[in-house]
């Protein structure tokens, strides 16, 4: 199941993608036409809080409006304005830093390989969604970059989880494109500034359940800049595998529905060439994640 936020003639709804014919069902709608009233939230983040209710929800939904006379409730993907799946997180969104060895390296040397998780966090304001526009933010940087990374949405509430029951807190997974103002970065130590100028967190295109993907860290992971592929490796590669982040980040903290934690980025980052390639006005940037799709992004001219 892939779920949306999606706009159409200015409504945003929550919506399932049927992979077979590239269309829409907003859920509102078909909840509506089904039972004679509209109890589904009106934002993904209040569905996923819903917990397994909600999905079984959506099961019997689906398979109504696929066995019945409904097509005129599904509308065509490419009719839609795709938003972030969760355009206004509630808190800042977990990001794990090298946590793939080649890219530590290529940011420093083996020495930076670490031997605990890193972690930082962008703001909620950095987010937007497939296909939208990235701030070039020229006033305050000049080196802008890319970072593909596979993004984990927990679905929910825990505390101290082990690894041994962390993937069933997932809820599902999308993709996230971490752009980093490299300069900012590296002039004020830490992260924050340099990770969350407006825009900077490209996010979708939808969220894939978690019950339509086998082992997450088993999926190919590619960043293309203008058609040219920069990243290719597979989540295999993780330095700390998923059940392990989730595990580590609830020990003391708690994770909660919607929460979002992007997993890492592989070698081939900007920063990383001799000469750096950093983003230039224009410059378009897709992300594929094997059984999740592909994210789009431009940067402003």
């Amino acid at each position: 199941m892939k779920f949306v936020t999606a706009e159409l003639n200015g409504e945003v709804f929550v919506g399932l993608v049927d992979g077979e014919t590239s269309r829409i069902l907003p859920l509102g709608k078909a909840s509506e036409k089904k039972e004679g009233r509209n109890d589904i939230p009106s934002t993904l983040q209040e569905c996923i809080s819903l917990g397994d209710s909600f999905i079984q929800q959506i099961t019997s939904l689906l398979l109504w409006a696929e066995n019945g006379e409904t097509d005129e409730l599904f509308i065509p993907l490419d009719s839609v304005k795709l938003l972030a799946p969760i355009p206004k997180p509630s808190k800042n969104i977990f990001c794990v830093g090298k946590n793939y060895a080649e890219h530590a390296i290529e940011m420093g040397s083996k020495d930076d390989i670490p031997e605990h998780i890193m972690v930082f966090t962008k703001a909620p304001t950095t987010v937007i969604g497939h296909d939208e526009t990235v701030l070039n933010h020229q006033r305050i940087t000049e080196q802008l970059d890319y970072e593909g990374e596979l993004a984990i949405i927990i679905g929910k509430k825990g505390r101290g989880i082990s690894k041994d029951e962390a993937l069933e807190y997932v809820f599902g997974y999308t993709i996230i494109n971490d752009i980093t103002a490299r300069d900012l970065q590296s002039r004020h130590k830490q992260f924050f500034i340099g990770k969350s100028l407006d825009t900077t967190c490209p996010m979708g295109p939808w969220i894939v359940h978690s019950s339509s993907i086998n082992d997450p860290n088993k999926l190919d992971i590619e960043t293309k800049v203008n058609g040219e592929t920069r990243q290719k490796s597979n989540t295999e590669n993780f330095i700390f595998p998923i059940e392990e982040i989730i595990s580590v980040l609830s020990q003391g903290m708690t994770l909660e529905p919607g929460d979002i934690i992007a997993t890492g980025t592989p070698a081939g980052v900007g920063k990383g060439f001799k000469p750096p390639r950093f983003l230039q006005p224009g410059d378009r940037i897709e992300i594929t994640v094997e059984q999740i799709g592909t994210l789009f992004s431009k940067i402003e001219n």
